[in-house]
């Protein structure tokens, strides 16, 4: 079965989103949506997750990919397709490829995580590595595009890219027909599009928030003036929405389908991230834990029933370590600090002792005895403490001071 929008960009409508779900029918799983008892008691009305971190590939790309490579002439296919990317796209575009018998190469950046780089390969594509900026990695693969007669799939700029990636809306609506608002997270836009073309057209009344994170949020200004607008250095842990411009053919369509674009920090991410896993036991990447974060800054802001679109969940071991030691902190749960102790045997477990009293799991300890800022018999001792949030944090600190210890972080 082929599909494609051939209508202009301005008239893209309801009824490409619903051939585009045609089109994928049995190809992207239709995702699961779980209910969060511990949002809903902060919102203080239903929240339900959309988990599309559950998709093939592990994100909502596979759709918009599937949908654009489909459509295709028997001779651009037979050219081939090209893309760029550090993760998602790229495992949608090899694994759209594959299952349509088309030859896929995607250049991803030189340092990209070693697990999204070999599920790239294992999904069937030529992965190639070229430059350490995603700017520098799409520029080879326009390049290449132009050199060979591939085609271009481009992530989010392309109409039937939108339309598969509303799909993920018109589902929303079938599992919650109560849903009032819909938080997606916004990178270039395709799928804020895609989803509040398809909510909006059937359902005028729900409210469709976009979430970006404020390092890398290059809506807001754009929509401010009307027309996308380049934000220099985008800079977040989020790197499925780190995008410093929008799209144009999404842009549009944001302007008119959703309601609103807010903005998290990055500790409001490192904390969505840590709920969706110990909570709702998902592993997501920050970029699909932002409507999450949106919702814990602010969670009288929306009324519910809320759906919350996590978009993915591949996440590099070792970044979600870091991110996960992030959120502790931000909640509370993780303490690091230095301090001053008299360099004599017996001092380290003096401190240790302390710190039992007030029940905090050391998890690492470090000794510094050559500063010259240190006293001869002096010595710094830098712990790592698992604590039990923002009131026990204070109460170690507390302690240890009433110890007669000079805290100095």
């Amino acid at each position: 079965m082929s599909f494609r929008v051939t209508r202009p960009l301005h008239t893209l409508m309801l009824d490409d989103v619903r051939g585009a779900q045609k089109m994928l029918s049995g190809v992207a799983r239709v995702t699961a949506m779980e209910g969060s008892r511990h949002l809903s008691s902060l919102v203080g009305a239903p929240v339900h997750l959309k988990c599309e971190n559950l998709q093939r590939t592990g994100s909502f790309k596979l759709r918009g990919a599937y949908v654009r490579i489909s459509g295709l002439r028997p001779e651009e296919r037979a050219a081939g397709v090209v893309a760029a990317s550090a993760g998602n796209h790229a495992q949608g575009v090899a694994l759209a490829s594959s299952l349509l018998g088309v030859r896929s190469t995607v250049f991803m950046p030189v340092g990209a995580p070693l697990p999204k780089v070999a599920a790239t390969r294992e999904y069937g594509a030529d992965v190639r590595l070229h430059g350490h900026v995603v700017d520098e990695t799409l520029a080879a693969a326009e390049r290449y595009a132009a050199e060979t007669g591939a085609v271009f799939i481009h992530p989010f700029d392309h109409p039937d890219i939108i339309a598969g990636q509303g799909t993920v809306g018109l589902e929303i609506l079938e599992q919650c027909p109560e849903v009032r608002t819909i938080l997606v997270g916004v990178g270039g836009g395709g799928l804020a599009a895609g989803v509040g073309l398809a909510v909006k057209s059937v359902r005028p009344d729900v409210r469709v928030v976009g979430v970006q994170a404020e390092g890398a949020a290059a809506y807001p200004p754009s929509l401010a003036a009307g027309h996308p607008v380049a934000i220099e250095a985008p800079s977040t842990m989020a790197d499925g929405i780190r995008v410093g411009r929008p799209g144009d053919v999404p842009f549009s369509l944001v302007r008119e389908y959703v309601d609103e674009v807010r903005t998290v920090s990055e500790d409001d991410l490192s904390s969505a991230l840590l709920l969706c896993l110990e909570r709702a036991k998902l592993v997501v990447e920050p970029a699909g834990a932002s409507p999450v974060a949106a919702l814990l800054s602010d969670p009288k802001a929306f009324q519910g029933p809320v759906v919350a679109v996590l978009s993915g969940g591949n996440v590099d071991p070792l970044l979600m370590q870091r991110i996960l030691r992030h959120g502790m902190a931000a909640g509370g749960r993780y303490l690091s600090l230095r301090l001053r102790v008299t360099d004599r045997p017996g001092a380290l477990a003096t401190l240790l002792a302390v710190l039992t009293v007030v029940d905090a799991n050391v998890l690492d300890v470090g000794h510094v005895r050559t500063d010259p800022r240190l006293g001869l018999t002096e010595a710094e001792v830098e712990l790592h403490l698992e604590t039990k949030g923002p009131e026990h944090c204070v109460e170690v600190r507390d302690a240890l001071r009433d110890a007669g210890y000079v805290v100095l972080d």
